[in-house]
Formats: C-alpha cells, sequence, structure tokens
C-alpha cells in the first residue's frame, strides 16, 4: 500500500497555488514596467495589465503616494506582487504540510 497518491495530490496543489502567485506578481510587475517606461495606455495589453493591476493590487494600490506617479507606482504594485507572493508561497506550504 502507498501513499504516493495523497501526497502527490497535495504537491500538485501546493504547484497551483505557486503558480497562480508567480502569474498575479508577473502581472503587477509588468504594469509597474509599463509605467516606468510610459507605455501607451491605449495599447490593450498595457491597458489590460494597468485594469488588472488595480483590481490584483487591493489596498495596496494607492497606499503611498510619493508625488512621482511612477516611484509610486512602483512602491505601491511592487508591495503588491511582495504580498501575493507571500501569501500564495505561505498557503502552498501550508497545503504541503497538511496531513
Amino acid at each position: 500500500m502507498t501513499t504516493y497518491g495523497t501526497t502527490h495530490g497535495r504537491g500538485t496543489a501546493a504547484g497551483v497555488v505557486n503558480l497562480i502567485g508567480t502569474v498575479l506578481a508577473l502581472i503587477l510587475a509588468a504594469h509597474v514596467v509599463f509605467v516606468l517606461f510610459h507605455a501607451d495606455s491605449a495599447n490593450p495589453l498595457v491597458s489590460w495589465a494597468g485594469h488588472t493591476s488595480r483590481v490584483i493590487g487591493l489596498w495596496f494600490v494607492n497606499l503611498i503616494n510619493t508625488g512621482d506617479a511612477a516611484f509610486s507606482a512602483l512602491l505601491n504594485f511592487g508591495l503588491a506582487a511582495v504580498f501575493w507572493l507571500f501569501v500564495t508561497g505561505l498557503v502552498a506550504h501550508l497545503l504541503r504540510s497538511v496531513g
């Protein structure tokens, strides 16, 4: 009798959670890059990244206002990316260690 199925399922679930966190952080990072390089907001990808970042940025979107839009975006969305990586990493760790 083996416990491979149970352990493998938890590892897969943890991997999916980590993947979701990474994708969210990459979207936030892409938005920061677009802001730093003054990308054209009429571009559909830039517009989508900006809108999605404001949604997944939660309360970090307007947390810090430095007077410089690019630096504020770097701090706010950077904090949101770190938050998502931390939270999803914690959830993935819990999923692996349950049972």
